[in-house]
């Protein structure tokens, strides 16, 4: 998986808007078949849906599409819909254990092969929306090759906030351990970009930029999004600065120097710094390259 700091959600059922989002700047579009889509228009929407897969682009963002839930019996019907070519993930709702993704993945496969796609190109981005799937976050990481990442939902007034109880805020006291239960279960099972949804109010920016800020010192590398004036927020803030690149790249350089010396630690910008460290700065070094700021 690419790092993707940003996830746009668009509504299945709204051909223009999915034509006009290629241009807003996301790392990756959700088209959306689960909660912006009527149940009514959900049949109507899986084709504008494959339509717009079809019509992407090299040039377009990363299309995924959210399905419905399994617990709907619907997302049989989207996934039949919807695997093509054009699809690199799908975003799969309230995902509580891993025989959820089993069956994801068995579904997948049998489509991949209907389309004529190479096995495993479709992957599954999980999102963790209820007590059970948030206690079950490691299993449910590492139940198939195809989940390249998790996505904990930590938003006010929806699944999340019902299944646990908690009262939300701006300052996410309340939602702070499963943040960070999620994002350590992630990275022990390997993944290497985890996401968040946190945020759904459309006209508070300094919120936004203050929620992403905490999302990213917690380690998260993306955010799914409601709306394309977030768009630019969330990719400023998931994106190295210029001088957190010129910092590590200066303490891979200092290092170097040090170990021509043969010396293992060296003081660098009034810090002891050591081999340790030089991973760190590879790490965020690679990043940076990956999003394209650093050649």
């Amino acid at each position: 998986m690419q790092p993707l700091r940003s996830l746009l959600f668009v509504p299945g059922n709204r051909p223009a808007w999915m034509e006009k989002a290629i241009a807003y700047g996301a790392d990756a579009l959700i088209l959306d078949l689960e909660d912006a889509v009527p149940m009514g228009d959900k049949a109507v929407a899986r084709g504008m849906v494959r339509q717009a897969l079809e019509h992407g682009s090299s040039q377009s963002p990363i299309l995924t599409v959210r399905i419905n839930a399994l617990d709907t019996k619907m997302a049989g019907d989207d996934l039949e819909a919807i695997v093509c070519p054009g699809l690199a993930a799908i975003i799969a709702p309230k995902v509580e254990t891993r025989h959820d993704i089993i069956t994801l993945d068995t579904l997948v496969t049998r489509y991949e092969q209907r389309a004529g796609i190479v096995n495993g190109t479709v992957e599954i981005f999980p999102t963790l929306e209820t007590a059970k799937g948030i206690y079950h976050a490691y299993t449910i990481a590492t139940a198939s090759s195809r989940v390249a990442t998790l996505c904990v939902a930590a938003g006010p007034g929806g699944d999340t906030a019902r299944s646990l109880g908690y009262l939300w805020s701006k300052e996410g006291a309340e939602t702070l351990y499963i943040r960070a239960k999620v994002l350590l279960e992630a990275r022990a099972a390997g993944i290497t970009y985890p996401l968040i949804a946190s945020w759904f109010d459309i006209a508070d920016l300094d919120g936004l930029r203050a929620d992403t800020r905490l999302n990213r010192r917690l380690g998260y590398t993306g955010q799914l999004i409601i709306h394309p004036s977030h768009v630019p927020i969330v990719n400023e803030t998931f994106t190295p600065t210029a001088e957190e690149i010129a910092y590590h790249q200066g303490l891979l350089a200092a290092m170097e120097e040090a170990e021509r010396q043969g010396i293992a630690a060296v003081t660098y910008a009034g810090t002891m710094v050591d081999i340790a460290m030089v991973k760190t700065s590879r790490q965020l070094l690679a990043l940076a390259r990956a999003i394209g700021v650093v050649e």
